[in-house]
């Protein structure tokens, strides 16, 4: 069964901040649409968990925070950052 994935305004900042400085502005958009495919169908299976609820996921060059709630189906993208190359 799928998840919806909402990108929180944060990550979407952190998003469009990393993609204009970013010399292969391909790999970034590739990294964001494997995260939201790999979050829409096995979420749990994804990242490693961190602080309370919230996962980390690493999709070369980006590392992704996120939550899942399990109520009502929904990966909330809470914050994103650049990996180290």
């Amino acid at each position: 069964m799928k998840y919806t994935v909402v990108w929180k305004p944060a990550a979407e900042a952190d998003l469009a901040r990393i993609w204009t400085r970013a010399a292969d502005r391909g790999a970034v958009a590739a990294a964001a649409d494997e995260t939201d495919r790999l979050l829409r169908y096995s979420p749990h299976e994804q990242g490693e968990s961190r602080s309370g609820s919230v996962r980390l996921m690493l999709i070369r060059p980006l590392g992704v925070f996120y939550e899942v709630s399990e109520a009502d189906r929904m990966v909330h993208v809470l914050a994103v950052r650049r990996t180290p190359s």
